[in-house]
């Protein structure tokens, strides 16, 4: 579910900064950057608090979006803003309500002008998207959005969308889940949400090797620490630490931990960061780049 930044969270963040702040890091614009620059990520920033949106952007400049979680809403203003015809390509992993629960907010999908590809291997998943849009649940029905509408019901082989080749994969989470992975001109990215990571994931199949292996960019639900992975075995998702196991497994490249646990304060995701830094130098896979899932990053691949 979405977790906001509350005021007493943000009023601990300033109040923690104040007590490190000194008389000479005040004397002057340069020494005032300079103490900001030395901050903690966890005091000066913040991870956010939207649930699952991932976009990416082709060389072609094609849109395609993961999710549509309430993060989508913010990217649909953004679109709006570029005041122009729009296409988006929009794949759905699974229809819990943190992936679905933005779409009735999605702008572009007001627009006559736009065209909205929807995706998954589900083929119910016109009437799915529409049942949370009508009442008593939304006042505005799917059919009140303007745009055209396309459903596409994926099969085995994947799609092609210009120049990128779009896969997927069932994953283990309850009511099931499934992951994409993206390729274009040798280059390849991995969105894993909602995944509990099994020792079928692990087994050197060709299905795996082709799917996995070598990947550049692997974004995967790391939402628990081992300890709580252990204890809520079967709840559909996996620990930062047997996320880097795969990615070691599979020679990712780079590895962003994703799904964060809404219960969890930014320092103590950031903690969960430092900690699989130090466990890839323990497995001595210390080669592998390692990033947190932040709203607005960009990651090129």
């Amino acid at each position: 579910m979405p977790t906001p930044l509350t005021p007493s969270k943000l009023r601990s963040k300033i109040s923690s900064i104040i007590q490190r702040v000194s008389v000479s890091d005040l004397e002057s614009q340069e020494t005032r950057e300079l103490f900001l620059a030395k901050l903690p990520d966890y005091l000066f920033s913040t991870l956010g608090g939207n649930t699952a949106c991932v976009e990416a952007i082709s060389e072609e400049d094609c849109r395609i979006v993961f999710d549509a979680g309430t993060g989508i809403r913010n990217l649909g203003e953004e679109i709006m803003a570029q005041k122009k015809q729009a296409v988006i390509h929009l794949f759905f992993s699974h229809f819990h309500w943190d992936h679905i629960q933005g779409f009735p907010f999605f702008g572009p999908a007001f627009n006559k002008m736009n065209t909205i590809n929807l995706y998954s291997p589900n083929k119910d998943l016109k009437n799915i998207l529409s049942g949370q849009m009508q009442e008593p649940y939304f006042p505005i029905s799917l059919d009140s959005m303007s745009a055209q509408k396309n459903f596409v019901e994926l099969l085995g082989t994947g799609i092609q969308i210009g120049n990128v080749t779009i896969k997927h994969r069932a994953m283990s989470h309850p009511g099931g889940s499934y992951s994409y992975a993206i390729e274009e001109k040798g280059k390849k990215a991995i969105y894993s949400t909602d995944t509990e990571l099994v020792s079928k994931d692990f087994d050197r199949s060709p299905e795996n090797e082709a799917y996995f292996k070598n990947a550049d960019l692997l974004i995967i639900d790391a939402q628990y620490t081992l300890g709580e992975a252990i204890e809520k075995q079967y709840w559909g998702h996996s620990s930062f630490s047997l996320a880097a196991d795969f990615a070691a497994s599979w020679h990712i490249k780079r590895l962003v931990l994703f799904h964060h646990e809404p219960a969890y304060n930014d320092q103590k995701i950031g903690s969960i960061l430092k900690s699989a830094e130090w466990y890839l130098k323990h497995i001595e896979s210390k080669d592998i780049e390692v990033v947190l899932a932040r709203e607005g990053s960009i990651i090129e691949v």
